[in-house]
Parts: C-alpha cells; sequence; structure tokens
C-alpha cells in the first residue's frame, strides 16, 4: 500500500475558484492506494501541466454531452496531465524508473493502466523533458493543428494570435512565422514586456490589449490601406474575438481554440459579440477545434517539430514557466493561469 495526498474537487465555481474558506473549490485529502495489478503501473507525479481547458472540466453546471472529456466530479481528484516517474511496474512494456506521460490528476501517486501511459524518453540536445507537457506535446500539437488546419496559413496571409505569451500561442507564433513562413504575424498579449518575448519568438509586432489605444494599434499594425486579418487563432474570446470580427478580410479564417477571457465569469457577467454580422458579410469562416481531432497525425507534426527544432526555427527552451514547490501548493499554481503571470507553458515542479 502507498499512501498519496490528493486534491479533491469539493465545490464546482461559477466564478473564479476559490482556495480559501468554506466554499473552497479544492480540498487536500490523503488516501491509500492498492497494489498495481497486472499491466498496471504505480507512478509518482514529477511535473504537473496546468492548462486552461481544465477550468471547464469544474464548473458548475456543465453538460457533460457537451465536453469532449468527462468532467471532474465532487469528490474526485481533479484532472491533470503529468510527466512521471514509475515506481512499480506489472507491465513488460516498462520497468521502474521509466518517465512516462499520463493523467495522474492532482495525485502524488497514481495507479495507471500501463497502455494509457506514453513513453517519454531522453530528448535530443539535451532538452528537458518537461517539453513534452508543451512545445512537444498537446499544447504544441494544438498549436500546429490549429493553426494549419483550421487557420489553413499561406505565405501571402496575415496572421493574428491572441494569447500570444502563453504555452499554445508562443508556439503559433512561431509556426507561422518560421514553419509556414506567414507575410506578417500579429501578437496580442497582456504587457509589454511579454509583447517583447512574443517578438523575440518571430513576430513582426506584438500589442498591448491592455493599453488604451489597442483597437488603434491594431488597425495600424494591419498592413495595407484596410488592415486585415486573413487568419486569426483565437484564445481569449470575449472583446478581443469580437475586435477581430471586423478586422478579418473577406474569406478570412478563425481558429476558435479557447476563451479564457470568460472562463471564470459566471454566465451574467459572461461577455457578448457584438460584431457578429461580420461573419456573414465578410463570409468569415470560424472554426472550433480539439487538438484530440487529429490523433492520427500526431506523429507527422512531432516529425515537423523535430526538424523545426534542428534547424534552429522553434525556441522552446524559453517557453515555459517552471514553478517549484510543495504538492500543498498545487492550486495556487494552477491558479496563474488567469492572472496573466506566466510566460510559455505554466508547468508546476513537485518538490
Amino acid at each position: 500500500m502507498v499512501k498519496t495526498r490528493q486534491w479533491l474537487l469539493a465545490n464546482k465555481p461559477t466564478d473564479l475558484p476559490k482556495l480559501d474558506g468554506p466554499d473552497a473549490t479544492f480540498k487536500l485529502t490523503e488516501t491509500e492506494l492498492p497494489e498495481p495489478k497486472d499491466d498496471e503501473l504505480l507512478v509518482k507525479a514529477v511535473y504537473i501541466s496546468n492548462d486552461p481547458a481544465q477550468r471547464g472540466w469544474i464548473s458548475a453546471g456543465v453538460n457533460a454531452d457537451r465536453l469532449y472529456v468527462p468532467p471532474v466530479e465532487v469528490g474526485a481528484p481533479m484532472n491533470a496531465r503529468s510527466l512521471a516517474q514509475i515506481v512499480e511496474s506489472k507491465s513488460s512494456s516498462y520497468k521502474k524508473g521509466d518517465w512516462v506521460l499520463a493523467s495522474t490528476g492532482w495525485s502524488e501517486y497514481a495507479i495507471i493502466p500501463a497502455k494509457q501511459a506514453q513513453p517519454a524518453p531522453d530528448l535530443p540536445g539535451g532538452v528537458s523533458k518537461t517539453h513534452y507537457l508543451g512545445a512537444l506535446g498537446l499544447t504544441g500539437l494544438t498549436a500546429y493543428f490549429g493553426l494549419l488546419e483550421v487557420g489553413k496559413p499561406t505565405k501571402d496571409d496575415i496572421v493574428v494570435v491572441s494569447g500570444a505569451a502563453g504555452a499554445t500561442g508562443s508556439m503559433v507564433v512561431q509556426i507561422a512565422k518560421k514553419i509556414v513562413g506567414c507575410k506578417k504575424v500579429i501578437g496580442i498579449a497582456g504587457s509589454d514586456e511579454k509583447c517583447k518575448w512574443v517578438e523575440s519568438l518571430g513576430a513582426d509586432s506584438c500589442l498591448n490589449y491592455k493599453s488604451s489605444s489597442f483597437a488603434n494599434d491594431l488597425t495600424k499594425a494591419l498592413p495595407g490601406p484596410d488592415g486585415y486579418a486573413n487568419v486569426y487563432f483565437d484564445n481569449v474570446g470575449g472583446e478581443i474575438l469580437d475586435l477581430m470580427f471586423a478586422r478579418m478580410a473577406k474569406h478570412g479564417r478563425i481558429a476558435a481554440c479557447g476563451a479564457i477571457s470568460n472562463y471564470n465569469n459566471s454566465p451574467e457577467r459572461t461577455t457578448g459579440l457584438k460584431n457578429w454580422f461580420e461573419i456573414i458579410t465578410m463570409r468569415i469562416e470560424a472554426r472550433g477545434f480539439i487538438v484530440l481531432d487529429f490523433i492520427p497525425k500526431f506523429p507527422e507534426a512531432l516529425e515537423v517539430f523535430k526538424k523545426a527544432l534542428s534547424e534552429g526555427k522553434l525556441k522552446i527552451e524559453e517557453g515555459e514557466h517552471i514553478v517549484k514547490g510543495g504538492f500543498e501548493d498545487v492550486p495556487k499554481t494552477w491558479m496563474q493561469l488567469f492572472s496573466g503571470s506566466n510566460t510559455g507553458k505554466l508547468i508546476t515542479a513537485l518538490e
């Protein structure tokens, strides 16, 4: 038997999750795990992935039929993906000490079926394994397929990326500029400092959406007499999405990846859209997607990433924000996703 601490969902939030008080969203507990059975692994979570999508999995009133993964139920461990190390193996495919990617949830230790684990071998050039959770994992794949399969940019296109300093957005910027070779790539981020970092990744310019002149800055940044974008990769939704409806060229494409601006808003505070009619007049295509839609093509995309890395077209070392702390700090680190304090992929490193 192995004892493990876990963070359970205690209350489903309708607004910003609470870390303290009687209505706290999560509850720390300790439990005993059974011995692993045949073809199972006992793993220890070492690095935990923090993703905005997790917020949708715990929302009050969420319709399970409308989610692409089952919601987290009250009393169950928070769902999360981790880079973990095997403590005990009952599978011929793995041995003690191997590194794997697995859905461990917010649990120090977990029992997982071996077939649900993904090997995490050493990366070339001494690149940290933590990138399996970000640029070389589902985050990077989300950027790749959302841009190429949904946005369908060409070298002649102008691409705008919101949340450009985030884990997904920062990869979109690099893929658009350095792999596709788009004519112009414009990032949107939440501070001048973040914008400088986005420009260092290859963006032609980056705009601070918190600036009072943001709307005018966006129009000026878009080239040509009319100033319109062909592709918009949307990570935020809300007012920026609404503004972008009016800044899209005819037959423009919008890849709808996330809507973090409204994740912690109750329904009455959710931002509505005023410029929807632009979809009709400009024949704009707006399409939502989930990276899991493209699983059969994952190997192809990873080969593209490896080639781009070898050619110096991708900068991933600066694209992660690792926060070290004890297991008791897991929810606090996750909440940084919603305060805008991180750049790149936010990862919890358990000490």
